[in-house]
């Protein structure tokens, strides 16, 4: 099992202050690069980035620590947008440190944490209180998402101005759907004074209750109760309606029907300030995986059919759907092992979006460009963060990945609490295998220490610009 690089427990420094990564194909659409390089990163900084930028004293210098990244990929940090730490209040499940492990692992720099905590996330203290303990482990940076509403009641709106200054980056009652249409406009009324995006949850509770998975002719052969895609579909068009009144900026959480993504598609021709985001799970699952009443597949909303896939990877690759999100829901094996209808919804993803997604681009669904933008720059301009970038002078913030080792995801290998995923113990091609951040030295995986040394090798004359293979 790769571990979190220590000194102690590998000899290789924690911090180290010059770092090379030698012969890689680096990929940053902001930029416009894809090429191969080497990338000298030096107390944290990017200071040289291009073919051949590392010298032989670099590559020789015994104080820096030299990277082999032949047939491996660099991309900037990823940046998701939704992401449940259960700290405060449900620590047995996942914790701020945990999450930040994972997270790391995962190849993220940055993370969005929602507010349903316990206590919610309502209150400046919380916001702050979870900001402190992350700048205590390090590495990936945690941004809360502060509730709209006080205690994810639908009623009295929080002190945004409150939580913004204590660092919320958006606000929204994920979990729950702000269903009063006077609190919904209130909310994005005052959202707009910060321009601060408000992130719905979009589903009508009145038409889902006691709802186990989607409403169709899985559910009916199961006998569980269904959640039908217009649940979805009213609450977007009438939250559309009121963005466009308002000129707030409004975010569409974990689509998952086609009718969703056709109002939003409709709402961005007219100039209306939406963004939307999709899960992994929602992009390579169907809802014929509940078949045998598997509770892992029990997410909100719900798995749907294989034509909503496919609307949703369209609106992925033409940008609908601006960005990818985890939505990583950690459960214990008590939230999970039992009945259909007592399991909680939700399923772990940060630390496998890569070996799980990359498939999308080696079939040519997504262009390998468009993955990472809905992983990097796209996910950082909705909440207003600067976008991890390869560019020389900019912090290192980046990750590198073996998109062609296989390799099967073992319930040991997460570092997340929680194993609560259908996709464990299947075997995949890509996986993550370094996240650099800043002097950081995040998450690395064994196989990176044990490769060939670039600095024993010569350089190769067919190091050029590759395909997305």
């Amino acid at each position: 099992m790769a571990e979190r690089i220590t000194e102690s427990s590998s000899g290789v420094p924690k911090h180290p202050e010059v770092v090379v990564i030698a012969g890689a194909r680096a990929v940053d659409p902001q930029r416009g690069l894809d090429a191969i390089v080497d990338i000298v990163i030096e107390r944290g900084k990017i200071t040289r980035l291009g073919p051949n930028a590392a010298s032989s004293e670099q590559l020789t210098s015994e104080r820096a620590l030299v990277i082999d990244g032949m047939n491996r990929w660099v991309f900037p940090a990823f940046v998701d947008l939704h992401a449940h730490f259960r700290e405060p209040g449900h620590e047995y499940k996942e914790d701020i440190s945990s999450g930040l492990r994972a997270a790391a692992a995962g190849g993220f720099g940055h993370v969005c944490c929602m507010a349903n905590t316990r206590p919610i996330n309502d209150t400046r203290a919380v916001t702050e209180m979870m900001v402190a303990r992350a700048r205590t482990h390090g590495g990936t940076r945690l941004h809360p998402i502060g509730a709209i509403t006080m205690g994810q009641r639908g009623e009295e709106l929080t002190e945004m101005a409150d939580l913004r200054d204590a660092g919320a980056v958006g606000v929204s009652d994920d979990g729950v759907c702000v269903m009063s249409s006077v609190v919904m406009r209130r909310a994005l009324e005052y959202a707009r004074t910060f321009d601060m995006p408000v992130i719905q949850h979009c589903e009508d509770h009145g038409l889902t209750a006691g709802a186990q998975m989607h409403e169709g002719a899985v559910a009916t052969k199961l006998g569980l109760r269904g959640w039908p895609r217009v649940a979805e579909d009213i609450i977007v068009a009438r939250d559309l309606l009121l963005a466009e009144a308002t000129g707030a900026r409004y975010h569409v959480a974990h689509v998952s029907t086609e009718g969703a993504v056709r109002l939003i598609r409709e709402a961005k021709s007219r100039g209306i300030r939406v963004t939307a985001e999709v899960t992994p799970h929602h992009l390579m699952l169907t809802d014929e995986s509940v078949i045998g009443y598997q509770t892992y597949c029990k997410v909100n909303p719900p798995l749907r059919e294989a034509r909503d896939i496919e609307a949703l990877r369209l609106a992925l690759a033409d940008g609908t759907i601006d960005a990818i999100a985890t939505d990583h829901a950690p459960h214990s094996p008590l939230e999970k092992d039992c009945e259909m209808e007592s399991a909680s919804p939700g399923m772990i993803g940060l630390e496998l979006v890569v070996p799980v997604l990359l498939e999308l681009v080696k079939n040519g669904t997504l262009s390998l460009a468009r993955f990472i933008d809905a992983l990097t720059r796209s996910p950082a301009s909705i909440v207003s963060l600067e976008a991890p970038q390869l560019v020389e002078g900019a912090r290192a913030e980046l990750t590198m990945i073996d998109p062609d080792v296989e390799h099967i995801v073992s319930p040991l290998s997460l570092r997340s609490k929680s194993k609560n995923t259908p996709f464990i113990d299947r075997a995949y091609r890509g996986r993550v295998e370094l996240t650099l951040l800043g002097e950081d030295l995040a998450f690395a995986a064994a196989s990176v220490f044990t490769k060939r040394d670039p600095r024993l090798t010569t350089r190769d004359p067919r190091f050029t610009k590759r395909d997305n293979r």
